[in-house]
């Protein structure tokens, strides 16, 4: 039985959302709504098969699942009418901007009885899972740490820009929007963290979100996590997050390209798909529909994603 759902919010998230919902055989992503209309009309022209709701109300009324890609601010609002209806929930992060806000938020989330996830895309993929299956066999040898690296010529990227507010220290930013997912990512692999420095710094423009982070965190057993990230330059957009071990290290660029080294060069580990965010979003609906049925999944917990945040504000604080 498929299951209906509503997308709130028809930014890059909702729509690309919206098509690998439509190509997966789980879902029914019909019921559409997003306050701005001409992002109605792009969605509509994406996807025929999808209804746009009067309201968001009307939405989540339909649906089985509503997974919300608005923007922060608006998150809690949606999603309590959500668990309040029974219905499961996929919400981006962070929970919003203000970390007491959130925290009283997943609270509020806690008391219903409903699936609960949050879209951290490499939750469910391989790279994750093989790299936990090498590390728990030993096959890493011991662990020594984490390199993040992130550079991009400008920000928001081209394809970003029309969620202009990516591009505000309020909501947006490259730490919040991508240095989140390789914080989760390294939480999984080596457990919680703490900052014990950082370095962040901003545009003349108070309103305009960061430009250059410098960071080390710290896993509890003093294992070091250092981020190096940067805006500027004419230069190809650069994520990689480098597991250390003494044995091998493994290194996932652009989300997807997953190598390995023994003290060479990195080499792949498999080959490259046609269209690798397909294959990632794919493994996260695969546990989204798990998760519904209440069956054991890789999804990111509110838990995790709340620790993850705290970890961001925290870098972005320190200036």
């Amino acid at each position: 039985m498929t299951t209906n759902v509503a997308i709130i919010g028809l930014g890059i998230m909702g729509t690309r959302m919206l098509t690998h919902m439509r190509l997966h055989e789980e879902f029914n992503p019909d019921y559409l709504w997003d306050p701005n209309p001409i992002a109605c009309e792009n969605a509509i022209k994406q996807d025929s098969k999808s209804l746009i709701m009067k309201s968001a109300d009307d939405a989540i009324e339909k649906a089985d699942l509503v997974y919300l890609a608005c923007p922060p601010t608006v998150r809690e609002a949606y999603a309590l009418k959500v668990v309040e209806m029974g219905k499961a929930l996929l919400l981006e992060k962070p929970f919003g901007i203000n970390i007491e806000d959130s925290k009283n938020f997943i609270k509020k989330l806690q008391n219903y009885d409903v699936p609960i996830a949050v879209n951290f895309t490499q939750a469910a993929g391989a790279p994750l899972a093989d790299l936990l299956a090498s590390k728990n066999k030993g096959e890493m040898g011991e662990m020594l740490g984490v390199d993040i690296i992130v550079t991009y010529s400008s920000w928001p990227r081209e394809w970003q820009k029309q969620a202009d507010w990516l591009r505000f220290k309020k909501e947006g930013g490259m730490t919040r929007e991508v240095i989140s997912h390789f914080i989760f990512f390294t939480e999984r692999v080596l457990g919680p963290l703490k900052v014990k420095w950082a370095h962040t710094s901003y545009p003349a423009d108070p309103s305009l979100c960061e430009t250059d982070v410098l960071a080390r965190l710290e896993t509890e057993d003093g294992l070091p996590v250092n981020i190096l990230a940067s805006v500027g330059g004419i230069q190809p957009d650069r994520q990689e997050f480098t597991v250390k071990g003494s044995k091998q290290s493994r290194k996932i660029a652009e989300f997807h390209k997953d190598t390995i080294s023994y003290g060479e060069d990195f080499i792949p580990l498999r080959e490259e798909s046609e269209d690798p965010r397909a294959v990632s979003l794919k493994s996260q609906l695969d546990d989204l529909v798990l998760k519904i049925n209440h069956k054991p999944n890789s999804l990111a917990t509110i838990d995790e994603a709340f620790r993850v945040q705290k970890l961001v504000e925290e870098i972005l604080s320190k200036t």
